[in-house]
C-alpha cells in the first residue's frame, strides 16, 4: 500500500470515528429533558394547588403548558434517537423488543419533515395560550404570535413539497403496507 493510500485510509478513519462527537450533545439533550421533566412537576402542582380557587381558563392554559412540554419532550426524543440512529450508532440490541418501529424507519429527510411539524404543533399551542389569555395579550404579541404561528406552517409546508418534489416524500409500497 503506497504511502498517500495510507494517508487517505487513516483521514477516512478519524472522519469515521468524529460521528462520537455528537454522543454528548444527544446526553445533554437527555439531561435537558429531566429539567423539562421538573417544569412539568411544577405545573401540575401548581395546577393542583389552584384547581378549586382558579377559573377554568386559567386551568386550560396551565394544561396548555403541560402539553406544551410534552410536546418539546417528544421533540427531544425524536431528535436523539433518530440523530444517533442516523449518524452515530445503533440505539439498541437487535433483541430489544422495547425499541419502538419508526426508530430505525426515519430517515434524515423524514426527520426534517418530524422536527417541522412538531415545531409547527409546539407554535399551534403557544398561539392557543395567547388567544386564550386575549385580555392580557396586547395586539402586537397577537400579531407577532400568529406571524410567528403561519411562518413556521407555511416553513413546513414548503419543506414538505420540496421533499415530495426531489422523491424524498414519495410513498413506497413498504408504507402502504402492499
Amino acid at each position: 500500500m503506497g504511502f498517500g493510500k495510507r494517508i487517505e485510509l487513516i483521514i477516512q478513519t478519524v472522519l469515521f470515528a468524529s460521528r462520537w462527537l455528537l454522543a454528548p450533545f444527544y446526553v445533554a439533550l437527555a439531561f435537558s429533558m429531566v429539567i423539562l421533566m421538573i417544569k412539568a412537576g411544577q405545573h401540575v402542582v401548581h395546577l393542583a394547588h389552584d384547581s378549586f380557587s382558579a377559573d377554568e381558563s386559567t386551568v386550560v392554559l396551565d394544561t396548555l403548558g403541560l402539553i406544551d412540554l410534552t410536546l418539546t419532550c417528544s421533540l427531544v426524543v425524536l431528535v436523539i434517537f433518530s440523530g444517533f440512529e442516523n449518524f452515530v450508532s445503533h440505539v439498541a440490541p437487535d433483541g430489544e423488543t422495547s425499541r419502538p418501529a419508526w426508530l430505525t424507519k426515519i430517515d434524515f429527510g423524514g426527520l426534517k419533515l418530524k422536527l417541522m411539524s412538531s415545531i409547527v404543533a409546539i407554535s399551534a399551542i403557544q398561539t392557543l395560550r395567547v388567544f386564550m389569555d386575549l385580555s392580557n395579550t396586547s395586539d402586537r404579541t397577537l400579531a407577532w404570535n400568529v406571524g410567528i404561528h403561519l411562518s413556521f406552517v407555511l416553513s413546513a409546508v414548503l419543506l414538505a413539497l420540496s421533499d415530495r418534489i426531489s422523491g424524498h416524500g414519495a410513498a413506497t409500497p413498504e408504507d402502504s403496507g402492499h
